[in-house]
């Protein structure tokens, strides 16, 4: 199995992203729908046609949350960056 990160500005659409691959929402506390933003790690997978596995760390974007963010990026295999296409690259895309 591989498991990809995704990395990008808050806002941007990561969760909605790996929502939309996968069919799973990532983010699942109360506080998280609530504020409808990513506050803890998120996990999701699918299945490849050839029948490999490839899960999702959805790791939360907003800079108050970075130490949620640098724990989930241990055990990624590859990093899926997500730039909202309306707004451009971003300060935070860049750190």
């Amino acid at each position: 199995m591989y498991v990809l990160g995704t990395a990008g500005h808050v806002d941007h659409g990561k969760s909605v992203l790996v929502h939309a691959l996968t069919g799973i929402y990532p983010d699942r506390l109360p506080e998280e729908k609530r504020r409808e933003m990513t506050i803890d790690l998120g996990f999701a997978w699918f299945k490849l046609p050839d029948g490999r596995e490839v899960g999702f760390v959805d790791v939360p974007g907003h800079e108050r949350f970075i130490k949620n963010m640098i724990a989930g990026v241990a055990g990624i295999d590859l990093a899926l960056l997500i730039i909202a296409a309306d707004e451009g690259v971003m300060p935070q895309t860049r750190e």
